[in-house]
C-alpha cells in the first residue's frame, strides 16, 4: 500500500515582481481555507510511488500532465502537504493510469474554471481509490463554474423567450389581417340567409303601404 500525498500551492509567483498581488492572494487563500464560501486560488499535485508529483497545466501542444520533484514546482509558492490515504495500486498500475491520463488531458484543453490542475488531481485520486481533494482547494473554480453555467442558462432562456415573443407577435399580426375577411364572409352569409328567410316568414303577416291605406 503506497501513501498518496497531495501538495498544495498558492497560485502566486515570487519572481513576478508584483508583491502586492502576491500578498493579496496569500491573504485571500488563508481566509478561504478557514471557511470563506467563495474559495481560494490554489494549485495541487499528487505524489504516489516515488519522489515526484504529478499535475496538470496549460500548454499549446501535447499533454498537459507534468511531473516535477514533489513540493518543488517553481511556478507557484508551496503551502502544505496533505496525506489523503493509501492506494492498493502497484507502481506499474500507477504508471498505466498516468499514461492514460496524459492522453486524456491535452494542455490546450486547460480551463481555469472547468478543467484545471485541481480537477485533474480529483480524477487521478479517484482512480487511485483514495478520497478527493478537500473542498476548500477548488471551491473558487467550482463557484465560478456554477456562475458561468447559470449565466449561460439565463442567456439561453432569454433568447428562447425573445424568439417565442416574436413568433407570438407574428401570429397575432397574421390573425389580425385574416380576421376582416372571415368576418366579411360571415356577414355576407348572414344577409343572404336573412333575405331568404324574410319573405317566407312575413308573407301575410305585415301589410304593405297600399294595403294599410285600403283598410283605412
Amino acid at each position: 500500500m503506497a501513501e498518496v500525498i497531495l501538495h498544495v500551492y498558492d497560485v502566486k509567483n515570487n519572481n513576478s515582481g508584483n508583491e502586492t498581488l502576491n500578498f493579496a492572494i496569500v491573504q485571500l487563500n488563508n481566509a478561504c481555507k478557514q471557511g470563506l464560501s467563495i474559495g481560494g486560488v490554489f494549485h495541487a499535485a499528487v505524489q504516489v510511488h516515488g519522489h515526484e508529483e504529478w499535475g496538470y497545466r496549460l500548454c499549446d501542444e501535447g499533454s498537459g500532465v507534468y511531473t516535477c520533484p514533489a513540493g518543488k514546482n517553481t511556478m507557484y509558492t508551496y503551502r502544505e502537504r496533505i496525506v489523503l490515504g493509501r492506494t492498493s495500486c502497484s507502481s506499474g498500475k500507477v504508471s498505466q493510469i498516468l499514461k492514460d491520463l496524459s492522453q486524456e488531458w491535452p494542455g490546450n484543453k486547460f480551463d481555469l474554471l472547468a478543467k484545471n490542475g485541481n480537477h485533474f488531481c480529483n480524477v487521478l485520486l479517484q482512480r487511485l481509490g483514495v478520497p478527493k481533494l478537500p473542498a476548500w482547494i477548488n471551491r473558487f473554480a467550482d463557484v465560478g463554474d456554477i456562475a458561468c453555467e447559470t449565466s449561460q442558462i439565463l442567456q439561453k432562456t432569454k433568447k428562447e423567450m425573445v424568439t417565442a415573443g416574436k413568433e407570438a407577435y407574428k401570429n397575432a399580426i397574421d390573425a389580425a389581417f385574416k380576421a376582416p375577411k372571415s368576418l366579411l364572409g360571415l356577414s355576407k352569409g348572414a344577409r343572404v340567409r336573412t333575405e331568404r328567410f324574410k319573405p317566407k316568414f312575413f308573407v301575410g303577416r305585415i301589410a304593405g303601404p297600399d294595403e294599410e291605406a285600403s283598410k283605412k
